[in-house]
């Protein structure tokens, strides 16, 4: 008999799994006629199902049928004590405009939460399911005082924030913060919506407050650690590094967060803020590898910032680093690092070679060995030496098959075939790259395969496409002012040709290395003008928005440019990034 009765079981839960299917369907479709048949017909089989009762109900409701409604919730009640019921049974008197009766209800649900606290569950959701706010956030604050268990802090939050009772939600979020430290980037993320990158938007200067004030009456450092993280919203970088200083001095338990802080300010353009968190670094860590790795990085910001008279003095710190730490087991970067610099700035390939070379003779790992080849390679492509640089290569590709580092060396390969105008060869090997792991080296193929693609057919002797390789050598070369010249030779020579829209955007982006956003403001505006249906027209509106917002204080300008992505290009790439700065200069305070 046994089996039997689980096959029952089995086909009479399927069948009555079917059928609330096609109720929800109907349902969903607005056939609230038939929806309602088909519920009362699973209710009749399994009288207990709350979903099917709420979705009787429901769809009474859309029939307006609200005498049936209450009938139905009256016969249950008698039948079944579930405090919740009087949730629905209120709001449907609301719905009849009946509202002295529909708050005697509410009142009882209320009610039952101080006969058993956790009615709460039930009756806050009920209140929740009908935007009955006020109710909700009464019943989770009932509950959370008669049972200092419970903890509502989130749902009061949520509650709160869609009343627009804001300094009630930010201190419920805190106080689930404090009891709950692993959901702190959960905390952050709503609360973000909250605030905004204008640090005198009242939401902003609210929550900021707040935070002042529990760190004098319940010091903690969740507190700095807020603080830190609201003028990291706020781009406001020296007072988030006051914050993560604090945060050091209290606890002593690394400096990672105060690294990645110096990061978000080289990603953000911070550089003098970014230079002093790193000087911090150089001189409070203990780990030599941290001290390393701030030298190494305020080297790069010194390299960016410097002309070609500064570039001894620049050299000789790289090699008193290299004798600092010559025992560190962590010096690759660092040494790679002044390899290149000696070849694409100090214009001394040979010695950078020589050097790399002499780093290949000493125990290195498969990986370190090709990362040592890599920038070998790429010395060789600096000297036009194509031939040479794809042995190096083509040996990463062969020791550490797909490895990201050997995606990298085949798109390499693919530049360097490109460079020397082997259009044929590099299309095969970025054909492969398409699929590539990493999502980076993928874009860039597909980027290349494209530009490729689209012009080698327009001129047999691919003649414009040659130059644009040529120019974009140059750039790779660090000679931008040549690779701008031969760019102009482009627009001015081959005026009907595609390329022209590429050209520009290459140009473009030279001019804003150069700092010269004017001369790049007019690429752009040339480009989005004349070339909207191409496919660097949002590549060029993103970026022209960035010059009207950071370089030529315009926002107004920028926002229109941010809206164009939203609105006509929502498969851009930019287009979280445009929505996300479109916000902030709308200076939107919810999401």
């Amino acid at each position: 008999m046994r089996p039997l009765f689980i096959i029952l079981f089995f086909i009479t839960t399927s069948v009555f799994s079917q059928n609330e299917l096609i109720a929800n369907e109907y349902f969903k479709n607005g056939e609230f006629e038939k929806a309602l048949l088909e519920y009362k017909k699973i209710y009749a089989q399994s009288p207990s199902n709350i979903n099917v009762i709420n979705q009787i109900i429901s769809a009474h409701q859309q029939l307006e049928q609200y005498d049936e409604a209450e009938s139905f919730l009256v016969q249950l009640m008698d039948r079944v004590k579930y405090p919740a019921f009087f949730v629905e049974l209120g709001y449907n008197y609301q719905l009849k405009s009946d509202l002295e009766n529909a708050k005697v209800n509410y009142n009882m649900a209320l009610q039952s939460i101080d006969e058993r606290p956790s009615n709460v569950f039930s009756v806050a959701r009920g209140f929740q399911n009908h935007t009955l706010l006020e109710e909700a956030a009464t019943a989770y604050e009932k509950a959370m005082a008669l049972n200092p268990d419970y903890n509502f802090n989130v749902q009061l939050a949520q509650v709160y924030g869609e009343q627009g009772k804001i300094e009630k939600m930010f201190g419920s979020y805190l106080d689930f913060a404090m009891s709950n430290p692993i959901v702190l980037s959960d905390v952050k993320r709503n609360i973000n919506e909250f605030i905004t990158e204008d640090a005198n938007n009242e939401n902003n200067i609210l929550f900021r407050k707040m935070l002042l004030k529990k760190m004098q009456e319940q010091p903690d450092v969740l507190w700095n650690e807020l603080l830190s993280w609201l003028f990291i919203q706020q781009k406001d970088y020296k007072k988030a590094f006051t914050q993560e200083k604090a945060i050091y001095n209290r606890e002593q338990a690394g400096l990672l967060r105060i690294e990645e802080l110096a990061g978000i300010c080289v990603n953000e353009e911070e550089p003098e803020t970014a230079k002093e968190i790193y000087n911090y670094l150089i001189e409070t860590a203990q780990n030599p590898d941290t001290k390393l790795n701030a030298y190494y990085h305020l080297l790069q910001l010194q390299i960016k910032e410097s002309s070609a008279k500064e570039y001894p003095k620049i050299k000789e710190q790289y090699l008193e680093l290299l004798n600092d730490f010559g025992d560190e087991a962590n010096l690759l970067s660092l040494q790679i690092s002044y390899a290149h610099f000696l070849a694409f700035y100090m214009d001394d390939p040979k010695t950078a070679s020589a050097f790399l070379e002499n780093l290949l003779e000493e125990p290195l790992s498969q990986m370190e060995q090709a990362q040592v080849k890599l920038k070998l390679g790429d010395i060789l492509v600096l000297q036009e030496k194509f031939n040479q640089a794809l042995i190096y290569y083509t040996q990463i590709q062969r020791n550490l098959k797909n490895s990201t580092i050997s995606q990298e060396a085949r798109f390499k390969v693919a530049k360097a075939s490109y460079y020397k105008g082997d259009f044929k060869w590099a299309e095969s090997q970025l054909k492969i790259l398409k699929s590539s792991t990493s999502q980076l080296i993928a874009n860039d193929a597909l980027d290349l395969k494209l530009l490729i693609t689209d012009n080698k057919y327009e001129d047999s002797l691919q003649t414009a496409l040659k130059k644009y390789a040529k120019a974009d050598l140059l750039a790779f070369q660090n000679k931008n002012d040549a690779a701008i010249t031969l760019l102009d030779g482009i627009l001015n020579e081959h005026k009907t040709e595609p390329i022209i829209g590429q050209a520009l955007y290459k140009q473009a982006q030279l001019f804003e290395l150069k700092k010269e956003f004017e001369k790049a403001k007019a690429n752009y505006e040339v480009l989005i003008e004349n070339y909207r249906n191409g496919i660097l027209v949002d590549d060029a509106l993103f970026h022209l928005a960035k010059i009207f917002e950071n370089k030529l204080s315009q926002p107004e300008k920028a926002k229109q440019l941010y809206e164009s992505i939203i609105f006509n290009h929502a498969d851009s790439i930019y287009f979280v990034d445009a929505r996300k700065r479109f916000r902030a200069l709308r200076g939107d305070a919810v999401n």
